[in-house]
């Protein structure tokens, strides 16, 4: 719980309650109001389920007081379980594809974590199953595996969508949020679905990604730079339900890249790619919903602002589209 009233035990104590700040851009009559998620100690939105993770696991017995968790992982979820588990009182060791930030393997092993890389070109079902194949090897090593445990999605319907619904008083319209894992979108999603099963429940991709795939459509599959969100294999993001999602909106690099340095220059958002990503997609839904193209119960759009830019600086994520690294 973040606060500066009184002082805290934890740095624990700090993840959640982030900032909800309209998106400048977001049409008049349907605001787009974005989670400002890299106030989090390790300044993502997946701090929360590092915390929620863990702490659940250790009440349920599922994870040894003294054991080691070990995950696949972009980055992100690495950092927010290195938080938690250096708090707690547990080793990490976290599987990571050579090609994501650099920034995000270094503040890792800052957190005392160790780091472990498997090939670019064999994504992130190589990552899991490396995972597996170190949990297996060590004592007590743990797999918390955010692709399918269901502790990730009751993260945010325990704490993320709750804070949402208390900025806005209730009124929702839509949640908007890019889909990596899928546990933000599912979480939130059954949250505000629970109190009005009209909230419109969008997911975000980037262009390239294979989501399309639940929803009987043949995408084309494709490199993109965008990180944190899309996939290329559908089959290992368990928690994605297709049945609670009313739309995938998918969105191309090149729209990314131009929305992170408008967001920086005119709004003052250094965020990255996924933060981009949403910030367009809430706004087309927006804009859908003021047409009255799409009939949601509240003329309000909410999304994620998933991270800072200054974790992909040296993707060159400021620079030319052609310089940005994927």
């Amino acid at each position: 719980m973040t606060t500066h009233t009184e002082p805290l035990d934890s740095v624990l104590e700090t993840v959640g309650e982030t900032p909800l700040v309209r998106v400048d851009a977001s049409p008049e009559a349907v605001p787009v109001y974005a989670k400002l998620e890299s106030f989090n100690p390790g300044a993502s939105v997946k701090d929360r389920i590092g915390k929620y993770m863990l702490e659940a696991m250790l009440e349920a017995d599922d994870l040894d007081p003294d054991g080691t968790v070990i995950e696949p992982t972009a980055g992100n979820t690495g950092i927010g379980l290195a938080v938690a588990a250096g708090q707690l009182g547990l080793d990490a060791v976290f599987v990571v594809p050579e090609r994501f930030s650099l920034e995000k393997q270094q503040l890792m092993r800052a957190l005392g974590a160790e780091v472990v890389n498997t090939p670019t070109d064999e994504g992130m079902s190589r990552a899991i199953e490396r995972a597996h194949a170190l949990a297996d090897e060590l004592d007590g090593g743990v797999v918390p595996q955010q692709f399918s445990n269901p502790l990730n999605a009751e993260a945010h319907y325990a704490t993320t969508a709750p804070e949402v619904y208390e900025a806005l008083d209730g009124e929702v319209g839509a949640i908007v949020a890019g889909t990596g894992t899928g546990g933000t979108l599912m979480g939130m999603a059954e949250y505000a679905l629970e109190r009005d099963p009209d909230t419109q429940i969008v997911a975000v991709q980037p262009e390239g990604s294979m989501y399309g795939r639940l929803f009987g459509d043949d995408p084309e599959e494709g490199e993109y730079k965008t990180e944190g969100i899309g996939t290329h294999d559908p089959t290992t993001n368990e928690l994605v339900d297709p049945e609670l999602i009313d739309d995938l909106l998918t969105i191309s690099d090149e729209a990314i890249h131009d929305e992170m340095q408008r967001l920086a220059a005119e709004e003052g958002q250094l965020v990255a790619s996924s933060a981009a990503a949403n910030s367009l997609a809430a706004r087309q839904v927006a804009e859908e919903i003021q047409a009255g193209a799409v009939d949601a119960p509240h003329d309000t759009v909410v999304t994620i602002f998933c991270d800072s830019s200054e974790r992909y600086l040296s993707k060159g994520v400021y620079r030319s589209f052609e310089e940005w690294e994927g």
